[in-house]
């Protein structure tokens, strides 16, 4: 799927927010990034004690603080992380007045409420039926976040849900974009969300080798690129953008943080696990043609680079392969570990505020780059972009060969 190039409205961004192991809000993000800080930690937790792996990348912030008791003892974790982000971004958006029925929200997650499903289930062996939590059900949904979030800010235009592995976050702003593009909606909270670190994704995760077992220091566990990675590292959090239609978004004197210029949905239709590299190269192409670009458009890429030894070499492969091996090329997933279906969505606003501030934020734990991996991989805390990088793209590629790319462009 890719977004048709002809003349509709542009899909502003006019708010962001995110909550992720660096911070609570944009600002303690982007300043935990600017400073090369890690939110990879050790597991403390009884229920950790067994695993083979340890380490994760976890929210540190008192949810309680940012939240009512009722919405706490109400919403899975997952539904808690997305509302406080998506309240971070409606406030920066202004709380804009708008039609309801013209109001969408549109919010991924991989696993939704699984956090929920494995409590309740274990109460239901350990005690019985009678035990098991009213809200259950309402708390396990994997579209709860995106209603959550239409219930709290009244939006009556739909709430949609993509579950699409760890692309999630990054196809629900090109579904977004692509409803203020078509006019079905005004106003658009996109974005997305898992908070999955538990016993059950981490030994499954574990069974397929996936994750980082490195001993030492866990802050240098995820090495996007780097030649000694063996794996990622889980991680929860969630991040939001406010869209609106340029039209509107001009008249109401809306402070513009950036704009989705285009994107690209694709399904590699080749393994449930491994991902192929070709059609990664070509969702990279299909979304410069859906913003109108050409590669020597884009001023650096976010990848994917999840720090897995094969994933991170083939897309940079396909990375080369469209830009070359001199654009600069970034991932976050160093400082935060992986936020799965919320992955696409943090490199999104990472990538907006790279463009407002000239800075972009370095690939953390790269102390020797994969001789395999022919790219100029930012390495230094923060790189500071020409005056003339407009535009990033966006890399977010998910188990069953779901790909996604986002070009985002500045104000």
């Amino acid at each position: 799927m890719t977004e048709p190039t002809t003349a509709r409205p542009r899909a502003l961004v006019t708010g962001a927010g995110t909550i992720n192991p660096l911070g609570a809000s944009m600002a303690e993000t982007w300043q935990a990034l600017l400073a090369g800080e890690s939110g990879i930690t050790a597991l403390e937790e009884d229920w950790a004690g067994q695993l083979p792996v340890r380490i994760a990348g976890q929210v540190s912030a008192d949810l309680s603080e940012h939240l009512s008791t009722r919405e706490v003892k109400r919403m899975d974790r997952c539904g808690q992380l997305a509302l406080i982000a998506a309240r971070e971004a409606w406030a920066q958006a202004g709380a804009p007045e708008v039609d309801p029925e013209r109001f969408a929200v549109v919010i991924g997650s991989a696993y939704g409420g699984l956090g929920s499903t494995i409590e309740q289930d274990r109460v239901l062996a350990a005690s019985g039926p009678r035990k098991v939590s009213p809200h259950t059900l309402t708390r396990l949904m994997a579209n709860g976040p995106a209603a959550w979030v239409s219930i709290d800010l009244g939006a009556r235009g739909g709430a949609r849900t993509p579950v699409s592995a760890c692309a999630s976050g990054a196809e629900a702003i090109v579904q977004a974009a692509g409803m203020i593009r078509s006019g079905a909606a005004d106003v658009v909270i996109a974005g997305g969300v898992d908070a999955s670190v538990n016993d059950l994704v981490i030994s499954g995760f574990s069974q397929i080798r996936a994750l980082s077992t490195r001993a030492g220091d866990p802050r240098e566990a995820s090495r996007p690129f780097d030649a000694g990675r063996d794996g990622f590292v889980l991680a929860e959090g969630a991040a939001v953008v406010v869209l609106e239609s340029e039209e509107r978004a001009r008249a109401r004197g809306a402070a513009i943080v950036g704009e989705i210029a285009g994107g690209a949905v694709t399904s590699d239709a080749h393994d449930i696990v491994a991902a192929d590299p070709d059609m990664q190269r070509r969702v990279m192409q299909k979304a410069l043609a859906a913003a109108g670009m050409e590669a020597g458009d884009i001023g650096f890429v976010h990848a994917h680079a999840t720090s897995t030894p094969v994933g991170d070499r083939l897309e940079g492969q396909a990375i080369s392969a469209v830009f070359g091996p001199d654009v600069p090329v970034t991932s976050t997933k160093g400082h935060t570990g992986h936020l799965l279906g919320g992955a696409g969505a943090l490199a999104a606003v990472v990538v907006l505020e790279a463009l407002r501030t000239g800075q972009l934020p370095g690939t953390l734990n790269v102390e020797a780059l994969d001789p395999e991996v022919d790219l100029n991989v930012v390495t230094e805390a923060a790189h500071a972009l020409p005056a003339s990088a407009r535009a990033g793209l966006v890399n977010a590629f998910g188990f069953g060969g779901h790909s996604v790319a986002l070009v985002v462009s500045g104000a």
